[in-house]
Protein backbone atom coordinates (compact mmCIF):
# COMPACT_ATOMS: atom_id res chain seq x y z
CA UNK A 1 0.00 0.00 0.00
CA UNK A 2 2.96 2.34 0.50
CA UNK A 3 3.24 2.53 -3.27
CA UNK A 4 -0.05 4.48 -3.35
CA UNK A 5 0.52 6.70 -0.35
CA UNK A 6 3.85 8.39 -0.99
CA UNK A 7 4.43 12.13 -1.21
CA UNK A 8 4.77 11.94 -5.00
CA UNK A 9 1.37 10.31 -5.39
CA UNK A 10 -0.33 12.94 -3.22
CA UNK A 11 1.43 15.77 -5.05
CA UNK A 12 0.30 14.50 -8.45
CA UNK A 13 -3.23 13.74 -7.24
CA UNK A 14 -3.30 17.29 -5.91
CA UNK A 15 -2.63 18.61 -9.40
CA UNK A 16 -5.65 16.73 -10.75
CA UNK A 17 -7.78 17.98 -7.84
CA UNK A 18 -6.71 21.56 -8.60
CA UNK A 19 -7.77 21.18 -12.24
CA UNK A 20 -11.16 19.86 -11.17
CA UNK A 21 -11.77 22.56 -8.57
CA UNK A 22 -10.62 25.37 -10.89
CA UNK A 23 -13.27 24.19 -13.35
CA UNK A 24 -16.14 23.69 -10.90
CA UNK A 25 -15.94 19.89 -10.95
CA UNK A 26 -15.64 17.20 -8.33
CA UNK A 27 -12.39 15.27 -8.89
CA UNK A 28 -14.29 11.99 -9.32
CA UNK A 29 -16.61 13.54 -11.89
CA UNK A 30 -13.70 14.97 -13.84
CA UNK A 31 -11.93 11.62 -13.84
CA UNK A 32 -15.02 9.75 -15.01
CA UNK A 33 -15.86 12.40 -17.61
CA UNK A 34 -12.30 12.16 -18.94
CA UNK A 35 -12.55 8.39 -19.25
CA UNK A 36 -15.95 8.77 -20.92
CA UNK A 37 -14.43 11.19 -23.45
CA UNK A 38 -11.97 8.60 -24.79
CA UNK A 39 -13.11 7.45 -28.26
CA UNK A 40 -11.97 3.87 -27.71
CA UNK A 41 -13.99 3.38 -24.52
CA UNK A 42 -16.98 1.05 -24.40
CA UNK A 43 -17.61 1.04 -20.65
CA UNK A 44 -16.64 2.85 -17.48
CA UNK A 45 -16.60 1.17 -14.09
CA UNK A 46 -17.68 3.32 -11.16
CA UNK A 47 -17.50 2.75 -7.44
CA UNK A 48 -19.40 4.43 -4.64
CA UNK A 49 -19.93 3.81 -0.96
CA UNK A 50 -22.59 6.49 -0.45
CA UNK A 51 -25.63 7.65 -2.39
CA UNK A 52 -23.97 11.06 -2.80
CA UNK A 53 -20.95 9.45 -4.47
CA UNK A 54 -23.21 7.37 -6.70
CA UNK A 55 -25.09 10.50 -7.79
CA UNK A 56 -21.82 12.31 -8.56
CA UNK A 57 -20.63 9.32 -10.58
CA UNK A 58 -23.87 9.07 -12.55
CA UNK A 59 -23.93 12.83 -13.16
CA UNK A 60 -20.50 12.57 -14.79
CA UNK A 61 -22.24 11.06 -17.83
CA UNK A 62 -23.60 14.52 -18.66
CA UNK A 63 -20.28 16.35 -18.31
CA UNK A 64 -18.38 17.31 -21.45
CA UNK A 65 -14.89 18.48 -20.54
CA UNK A 66 -13.56 21.53 -22.32
CA UNK A 67 -10.43 21.30 -24.42
CA UNK A 68 -8.67 23.37 -21.75
CA UNK A 69 -9.47 20.80 -19.05
CA UNK A 70 -8.44 17.86 -21.23
CA UNK A 71 -5.16 19.59 -22.09
CA UNK A 72 -4.45 20.24 -18.40
CA UNK A 73 -5.18 16.60 -17.48
CA UNK A 74 -2.97 15.31 -20.28
CA UNK A 75 -0.14 17.69 -19.32
CA UNK A 76 -0.08 16.30 -15.77
CA UNK A 77 -0.13 12.78 -17.19
CA UNK A 78 2.73 13.51 -19.62
CA UNK A 79 4.85 14.83 -16.76
CA UNK A 80 3.90 11.95 -14.43
CA UNK A 81 2.85 8.94 -16.48
CA UNK A 82 3.36 6.48 -13.61
CA UNK A 83 2.81 8.26 -10.29
CA UNK A 84 2.90 5.07 -8.21
CA UNK A 85 5.67 2.87 -9.61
Amino acid sequence: MSRYSGDRVYRIAGKYIEIAEENGLKPSQMALAYVNSRPFLWSNIIGATTLEQLKENIDSMDIALSGKVIEAIEKVHEENSNPAP
